[in-house]
């Protein structure tokens, strides 16, 4: 089956480098696109007559090919490429081993997954509002400044505000200082997104917590869920990228949506 792989190349580390990723595709026959300014990655794949699409990126660049997948019926592969990989560790990959990832255009193994949708874009992890959100969004504004230093200031800039962000959950106004909509049930500690045993539940997982720290988290479990904020406009985190979306915004589950094709395990 032909393969489409789209690489973004400020996700990666250095190793492997782009060029040796490449190289490792092409000897699999694996067609290549290095993602430019101004590339949408979803017309690319849209664009592409491959029989499987995939990305080699963090968790931010999966959503838009995964959606493409989706609707053009063909398999998905994640090359595990990013700084953290919660999808990749999460569909059991090795997220050390980029390039044994690409197996998965030439090896027919296949795990179906659920999708969330949250105002018509997939994502694959989880949805996040409150003080988290705020974070990504002043790290990205900060993003022109080494990385290590925009997410100090952002850090710090979000710690000053000591009064929680008003949030509507399904018409009932709570403040919360996180509030975290994801793709099946995570193990969560302090401040801390964990694993999810299963990709295919079916449910969407709400986590509500109203400390900056918090110590208890309170879950809610359904189909959909509805989130607004009083101002009209909401900041979110979608699989840990900046998006302001219209508020109120529907969150809803997508069962068993998404062929995620993995390598074979090896003895």
């Amino acid at each position: 089956m032909r393969g489409f792989l789209i690489v973004n190349p400020r996700a990666g580390d250095e190793e492997p480098s782009v060029g040796q990723l490449l190289a490792a595709a092409r000897t699999l026959g694996i067609d290549t696109h290095v993602l430019r300014e101004g590339d949408d990655p979803a017309e690319l794949a849209r664009a592409s007559d491959a029989e499987v699409v995939g990305v080699a990126g963090g968790d931010g660049s999966l959503g838009a090919v995964a959606a493409v997948a989706i609707e053009r019926a063909v398999p998905f592969v994640c090359v595990p490429y990013g700084t953290r990989n919660h999808f990749a560790r999460d569909v059991g990959l090795d997220r050390e081993d980029p390039v044994g990832a690409l197996a998965g255009f030439t090896e027919e193994r296949e795990r179906i997954v659920d999708v969330g949708r949250v105002g018509g874009r997939v994502f694959l992890n989880n949805v996040s509002f409150g003080v988290y959100a705020r974070l990504v969004h002043r790290r990205e504004h900060h993003r022109g400044r080494r990385d290590a230093f925009a997410t100090a200031r952002a850090l710090l800039l979000t710690a000053r505000e000591r009064h929680p962000e008003p949030v509507v959950v399904d018409g009932q106004p709570i403040a919360a200082r996180i509030v975290l909509v994801a793709n099946n049930a995570y193990e969560l500690d302090l401040f801390n997104v964990g694993e999810r045993t299963r990709l295919d539940e079916g449910r969407l997982h709400a986590y509500i917590a109203e400390d900056w720290l918090p110590r208890d988290w309170h879950e809610r479990v359904g189909n959909t869920f509805r989130i607004g904020a009083p101002s009209g406009r909401l900041r979110a985190a979608v699989d840990g990228e900046p998006v302001e979306l219209d508020s109120p915004v529907e969150l809803r589950i997508e069962p068993r949506a998404l062929r995620v094709r993995v390598p074979l395990e090896r003895e």
